[in-house]
């Protein structure tokens, strides 16, 4: 369900959230946090839903929290408020549909976490990201987490330290963005990403999320070990019977829903 400050879409098997404060550069505030989660949340539950793309209203893509935001607030009260600025990136590591990011303008901050902490992100040649919750006397801690997944400890040090705001290019050399193309590329760049997705079984696009998701925080020997578990349990799918079937009769794939 639309909200006012997320808008829910659906076309050919993909789900569309845009960020719908452009007034206020896509900033979160707590009705827009609750609304983005539930959005991933409810696109998640669909099973005619296979891809979820996130783009934006106006003219940036998000610039962070917005700073009225951080006024009188006692610990537990701002305890409870950064935990809902966050609650994208659990949801986002959890869910089994692949999420896509599709930025334009300015990922800053709280915005630059919601890129980072996504599956796949196409940017504009104009788009800038930066975690420069730091020139305010603040840290983006939040952001941090899925940064220092994508880059490592000293370049999460450096931008999260720093502040700096690089461009879509660097992002990409950086691992941050998938693909940089021309402003009037994106959306086209965007959806036909989304539908090579969507044209693959969405059991292997799950088992092969939350395995890569969750090696990371494994042993090496162990993640090995781990990752061959998920991959003999899919061999056992009908996904998979199907695909080799489908392979050798030189005919496309019937996917189940799942």
């Amino acid at each position: 369900m639309s909200g006012k400050n997320i808008l829910v879409e659906r076309k050919n098997e993909i789900g569309f959230i845009t960020l719908n404060r452009p007034e206020k550069s896509n900033t979160f505030n707590v009705p827009f946090a609750k609304e983005l989660n539930s959005a991933l949340l409810e696109l998640e539950r669909e099973d005619d839903v296979r891809v979820i793309i996130i783009k934006a209203a106006g003219k940036h893509f998000s610039t962070g929290i917005a700073l009225e935001e951080f006024k009188d607030k006692n610990t537990s009260e701002y305890r409870e408020f950064i935990h809902l600025m966050d609650e994208h990136n659990h949801t986002i590591a959890r869910m089994k549909k692949l999420v896509i990011t599709s930025v334009k303008g300015y990922a800053i901050a709280n915005g630059a976490g919601l890129v980072y902490a996504s599956d796949f992100t196409i940017a504009s040649e104009d788009a800038k990201f930066g975690t420069t919750a730091i020139n305010l006397g603040l840290i983006c801690l939040g952001p941090a987490v899925p940064l220092s997944r994508l880059v490592g400890r000293k370049k999460t040090l450096e931008l999260i330290l720093t502040g700096d705001i690089i461009s879509a290019q660097e992002a990409e050399k950086l691992g941050l963005v998938n693909h940089v193309v021309p402003s009037e590329k994106l959306e086209e760049k965007t959806i036909e990403w989304a539908e090579k997705f969507a044209q693959k079984s969405s059991l292997a696009l799950q088992i092969g999320k939350r395995g890569i998701y969750q090696m990371q925080d494994l042993p090496y020997h162990q993640a090995i070990d781990y990752m061959g578990e998920l991959f003999a349990s899919l061999c056992m799918s009908q996904d998979a019977k199907e695909g080799v079937q489908a392979f050798l009769e030189k005919r496309k794939p019937l996917w189940k829903k799942h």
